[in-house]
């Protein structure tokens, strides 16, 4: 059984304990979450950082974070240092969003194109009262290379990216997350689709929540 409800109270046991709050909570076989961390991931040119800004404004209040802000360089290079940095990066960010209790709901956008990553980020952050859910932005292969084509030639990617994405695409159907289909639908309709979600697990439902 499952509800959502507005109260007033002390939310003990989390970083709230001893002030006074107005919000919403979600009440989940008998736990209370004072929180929700949305993860969304999905391969280059999913879209993922459009919808996270228009979930951003639908699930006010509510902060957002994407995940390669946190490793933003030049020259940009990928080695097991900057690997540990950017999860350390990340990891600290989120659990300052989450400790504040100015937003009730936190987003986080990354590639994550294995279930380790998402895993390993929430292994340093501290879940208690938090609701997490997990969304996988699909695409067809027809439908990333246009949209990569595009970005292209508006000079927002470099070419060789295009085959890059493409090739991580089959990584995404193993993983356990909700599968969201986007190669037809626009940044909106993609974002009410997991609104839909999150309000339909509000009432019992399962969004690959831990």
């Amino acid at each position: 059984m499952e509800f959502v409800q507005i109260f007033l109270g002390m939310a003990k046991g989390s970083a709230l304990f001893g002030k006074a709050f107005l919000g919403c909570a979600i009440y989940r076989n008998g736990r209370i979450f004072l929180k929700r961390l949305i993860l969304i991931n999905g391969t280059m040119g999913a879209g993922k950082t459009a919808v996270c800004r228009e979930l951003e404004r639908e699930l006010a209040p509510c902060a957002f974070l994407d995940g390669d802000w946190c490793w933003e360089m030049h020259p940009f290079q990928v080695t097991d240092e900057t690997k540990r940095m950017v999860l350390e990066n990340i990891s600290f960010v989120l659990g300052q969003f989450l400790r504040c209790s100015a937003y009730e709901t936190v987003l986080f956008c990354w590639v994550m194109q294995q279930d380790s990553i998402a895993e390993e980020i929430l292994h340093r952050l501290d879940l208690r009262n938090v609701q997490v859910e997990r969304f996988t932005l699909m695409v067809s292969e027809r439908a990333l290379r246009q949209r990569l084509e595009r970005d292209v030639t508006a000079g927002l990617r470099q070419a060789d990216v295009i085959d890059r994405s493409v090739h991580r695409l089959p990584l995404y159907e193993k993983m356990k997350t909700v599968k969201i289909e986007t190669s037809n639908l626009n940044v909106q309709q993609t974002a009410r689709q997991i609104l839909h979600l999150l309000n339909k697990n509000k009432c019992g439902g399962s969004a690959g929540s831990k």
